[in-house]
């Protein structure tokens, strides 16, 4: 490994070529290019094992716990703050050889840092994209990283070599497929006036529900005062005995009880109505829907949205599909579409639909979908 890399070879190449020889990883495990390059600052990695060399190092990192997520985080400590021990009978690579690596892998460092513009290319990998984190590949199951500029392809077949899915995909293009099916199927006028009537109907519902609960309510709280009333004139009147005590403390309960309830029957504020024309205004936002998403200002709350309503986006090979990947859609906007795709997507009411978790293709939008366990029959999430 040491002279693969002193000679130019990446680490992704080593450990692609070392899974194809069978050669077991730690742990039994394929063989990773984070196991082979790791972290320099903290000698995590085989090219950073001093044991190598035949030196022992304590104290290299300190660890305490981060009070907002109770996990223990480690911190690099200073290099002077290291002890080191000699243990020359486990030296296996020579100070030449180290020293190589070494140099190489400051070089990388100084590449990989920027981008061909200059600037810090950590800066690229905090942006979030619209689909961050939801693209897998249908093969082995990993995530979809991203390998480039404005692409993403399958992280195990670029990492440990063991996935034979090599297709990648640029941005733009799966974007554009799973917001086409936005476009084409669920944002559609005829979706949202439906949305506008349900949510104004289930509003209407509601205070109905509200007004016949309370109108059940009041006659019954009125009764519990006037028990009440009359058990306090008891006391007053000098008839105090343990029944009249128990008594009290029953009434007492049972007008709490029904204060809770009548506090829990509040009916929905009547002025909350959508805007009559919610529809058209809504079919003029979703024409340009892509760019709008793409905004800067909005990007991370809009990729976050999307999280919501996807679980992921399965990428597999397939020569008759676009960009040579079948793309399948998966979570509760996955059963929106199929519902808004059905010949009955029309008798929508209350959406008595069932969780049919079959994929269906969304014609038009070059992308198949499949109900999640998530998707709730009375929300719409648009």
């Amino acid at each position: 490994m040491f002279r693969d890399y002193a000679a130019g070879k990446a680490p992704r190449t080593i450990a692609a070529e070392l899974n194809k020889e069978g050669i077991p990883g730690p742990g039994g495990r394929p063989w990773g290019d984070t196991m082979i390059r790791g972290q320099a600052d903290r000698g995590t990695g085989v090219l950073n094992n001093t044991l190598y060399t035949g030196q022992l190092v304590w104290n290299r990192c300190s660890y305490v716990k981060d009070p907002s997520t109770g996990k223990r985080v480690a911190r690099p400590n200073p290099m002077d703050q290291h002890e080191i021990a000699c243990v020359p009978e486990l030296r296996i690579i020579d100070d030449e050889l180290w020293q190589q690596v070494k140099a190489r892998q400051a070089v990388v460092r100084t590449e990989m840092g920027k981008d061909e513009t200059g600037n810090a290319l950590n800066r690229v990998h905090r942006r979030k994209f619209l689909l961050s984190g939801l693209l897998h590949c249908g093969c082995c199951g990993a995530p979809y990283a991203v390998l480039g500029k404005d692409r993403f392809g399958c992280s195990t077949h670029r990492s440990k070599g063991t996935c034979g899915n090599d297709i990648t995909i640029n941005r733009q293009r799966i974007e554009a497929r799973v917001l086409a099916a936005l476009q084409s199927r669920m944002l559609t006028p005829e979706l949202v006036e439906h949305f506008v009537r349900t949510f104004e109907d289930e509003v209407t519902r509601r205070q109905r529900e509200a007004s016949s609960t309370q109108a059940r309510l009041q006659p019954q709280m009125a009764a519990v005062r006037r028990k009440l009333g009359g058990v306090l004139r008891a006391i007053e009147d000098g008839a105090w005995n343990d029944s009249l005590k128990q008594r009290l403390v029953e009434l007492e309960v049972e007008k709490q009880q029904v204060q809770d309830q009548l506090a829990a029957t509040t009916a929905p504020d009547n002025t909350v109505r959508l805007h009559p024309n919610a529809a058209a205004l809504y079919a003029a936002k979703v024409a340009n829907l892509q760019a709008s998403l793409n905004d800067e200002t909005i990007r991370s709350e809009a990729a976050e949205s999307l999280g919501n309503l996807i679980e992921k986006v399965v990428l597999t090979p397939d020569a008759g599909a676009p960009d040579g990947l079948a793309a399948e859609l998966h979570g509760d906007l996955a059963m929106i579409l199929t519902l808004a795709a059905s010949p009955d997507s029309a008798k929508l009411p209350g959406i008595s639909g069932s969780k049919n978790s079959r994929s269906r293709s969304v014609p038009g939008s070059q992308l198949s979908v499949v109900a999640g366990a998530r998707f709730e029959l009375t929300t719409f999430r648009l």
